[in-house]
């Protein structure tokens, strides 16, 4: 089994940043590649960003690229989710998750492509 927390979420002001953290633990010599997808009220979890925990390959959405960075600290068993330039259309509740195939992951990157998730952690973003 693999658990993943969240943290880091909170509330900002348009144009800030937050730096959202997850961390990994139990059986993560197995975790191929972890995600951040984010769900706001009344609509469907969506990705965001995702990272091969072994060579770094990444993924972004298009609303994410150029704002928002994804890494991961594998000595730390830990990845991060930096988010710049922030919009009030970024409020959502964030979900760090990990999946054991890097096969499966792929466009259009849907939450089934994943095999442990988080509680979420809320960002805010107020204009």
């Amino acid at each position: 089994q693999v658990q993943v927390v969240e943290s880091g979420g909170g509330l900002v002001q348009a144009g800030g940043s937050l730096k959202l953290s997850c961390a990994v633990s139990g059986r993560t010599g197995s975790t191929a590649a972890m995600g951040w997808f984010r769900q706001a009220p009344g609509k469907a979890r969506e990705f965001v960003a995702v990272i091969r925990m072994s060579e770094g390959t990444t993924y972004y959405v298009d609303f994410a690229k150029g704002r928002f960075t994804i890494s991961r600290d594998n000595i730390k068993n830990t990845m991060y989710l930096q988010m710049n330039s922030l919009k009030p259309e970024d409020t959502a509740v964030y979900y760090c998750a990990a999946t054991r195939e890097w096969s499966r992951v792929y466009y259009p990157h849907t939450p089934d492509q994943y095999d442990y998730w988080g509680q979420g952690t809320q960002v805010t973003v107020s204009s």
